[in-house]
C-alpha cells in the first residue's frame, strides 16, 4: 500500500485524490470544520473530502472561516507553538526544470549566482548556527531534476546535522525508491516535494516533469518510512478552483502530509511569473485556514513569501492554524525577514518556538 492511494490498480492521481479511509460521520461530515456535536467522539482526519466540501470552506464568511480553522487548530495544538525550521540551498542554479516560478531554472535569466554543491563543514557550519537562532529542523535544497553526482555528499551532510540533535530535511528533486532508502538510512526524518499547485493547472506552470512523476516520489518516500513535506504554492495564476483542488490532493492522500508548506509566489524578475497579479492576503490566508481545516494534524508552515507580508498578515495566519515556519534572513535565493524581526513579532504575538 502506498501513502498517496489505496491499494489496487487505481491510477494513482486518483488515489491521491480519493485516499484510505472513508469518514465515520457521513459523505458531508464537516466536523473538522464547524466543531464537534456534543457527545461526538475527537475528530479523526479525513481522506475523502470533496471538490464541493472544499470549495464550500472557501465560499465561507472570512470571519467564519478563521473562527472554524482557529477551533481545529486548538483541538490538536498549542496555539501559541510555532515549529521553527531552516533552509540552507546546497546546490544553486542551473537546474533543468523549467517550473516558470523558481530563478534556478537555467531556462530563465534571472541573474542568479550559481553555485556548485557546497562542501559537507560549510553546510554544518550553516546547521550549528541554525540551532544556535532556535531552529528545531534544518533543511536544505538543491537545484537538481533528481539526485546525481554529489548525492553520497549530501547524505553525509544528513549524517552530520543528525549529529548536532537538529532533525532533518531535504528537497533534492525526484527520487528512486533506492535513493529515499539511503535518505532514511542516513537519518533523513523529512523529504519536502510539493505538488505545487492543482493537477489541471499543473502544466501552465511546469512541463518538463508531469504531476504523476511527482506522486510517484511522494510513494517512495513513504514507502522508505520517511515523514512527507508536501504543499504548494498561491499566486501563480491560478483560480480558486486550482487552489481548493490543490488542498483536496494533499488532503486525500493515504496519509496527510506531516509538513504543509503554502508559499506565497515570490515575483522574481526574469522568471515568466514576474508579471502575474498580486495576491489578494485575505486570499492567502483563507489557503492556510483550509489546510489547517482539512489536514487537522499536520503542521501547515507559513512559507516563501514572508518578506512581502506585514505583521499583521503573519498574525492572521497564525491565527488561521499555521504553526511552522522558516526563520533566517535567506530562504534558497530568496530575502526572509530577519531573526530580529521574527523575534519581535512573536513577542508581540506572545508565541514561542516550538521544542
Amino acid at each position: 500500500m502506498t501513502t498517496t492511494g489505496l491499494q489496487g490498480e487505481m491510477p494513482r492521481e486518483q488515489r491521491a485524490r480519493r485516499g484510505g479511509d472513508r469518514h465515520k460521520h457521513g459523505r458531508i461530515g464537516l466536523s473538522a470544520a464547524f466543531g464537534r456535536t456534543p457527545g461526538e467522539p475527537e475528530d479523526e482526519p479525513r481522506h475523502d473530502w470533496t471538490i464541493d466540501e472544499v470549495e464550500a470552506l472557501f465560499a465561507l464568511p472570512f470571519n467564519d472561516l478563521l473562527f472554524r480553522a482557529a477551533s481545529v487548530h486548538r483541538r490538536f495544538f498549542d496555539p501559541n507553538r510555532v515549529q521553527i525550521s531552516r533552509l540552507l540551498s546546497i546546490k544553486t542554479g542551473k537546474c533543468p526544470e523549467d517550473c516558470k516560478y523558481c530563478p534556478q531554472s537555467a531556462h530563465y535569466n534571472t541573474g542568479l549566482v550559481r553555485e556548485d554543491l557546497l562542501e559537507v563543514e560549510t553546510v554544518l557550519a550553516a546547521a550549528r548556527a541554525a540551532k544556535e537562532s532556535g531552529a528545531s529542523r534544518f533543511c536544505m535544497g538543491a537545484a537538481w531534476r533528481g539526485p546525481g553526482k554529489g548525492f553520497d555528499q549530501v547524505l553525509r551532510m544528513i549524517e552530520g546535522i543528525k549529529a548536532l540533535g537538529l532533525e532533518t530535511c531535504a528537497s533534492l528533486g525526484l527520487l528512486s525508491a533506492g535513493q529515499a532508502r539511503k535518505l532514511k538510512g542516513a537519518g533523513l526524518d523529512y523529504y519536502n516535494h510539493n505538488i505545487d499547485t492543482s493537477s489541471e493547472y499543473y502544466e501552465e506552470i511546469i512541463t518538463t516533469r508531469s504531476f504523476e512523476d511527482r506522486l510517484q516520489t511522494l510513494d517512495y518516500v513513504r514507502e522508505a518510512g520517511l515523514k512527507v513535506c508536501c504543499g504548494g504554492i498561491v499566486g501563480m495564476g491560478e483560480k480558486e478552483h486550482d487552489r481548493a483542488r490543490m488542498l483536496q490532493s494533499l488532503a486525500n492522500m493515504f496519509e496527510h502530509p506531516e509538513s504543509v508548506p503554502i508559499n506565497l509566489l515570490i515575483r522574481i524578475p526574469g522568471t515568466p511569473l514576474e508579471g502575474v497579479d498580486e495576491t489578494d492576503p485575505f486570499d492567502f490566508i483563507r489557503t492556510i485556514a483550509i489546510a489547517r481545516i482539512l489536514m487537522p494534524r499536520s503542521h501547515v508552515r507559513l512559507s516563501a513569501g514572508r518578506q512581502a507580508m506585514s505583521d499583521e498578515m503573519q498574525a492572521l495566519c497564525f491565527f488561521a492554524g499555521a504553526n511552522s515556519m522558516f526563520c533566517g534572513e535567506r530562504l534558497l535565493t530568496a530575502s526572509n525577514p530577519s531573526p530580529d524581526a521574527d523575534r519581535r513579532l512573536f513577542g508581540r504575538l506572545g508565541l514561542q518556538p516550538e521544542d
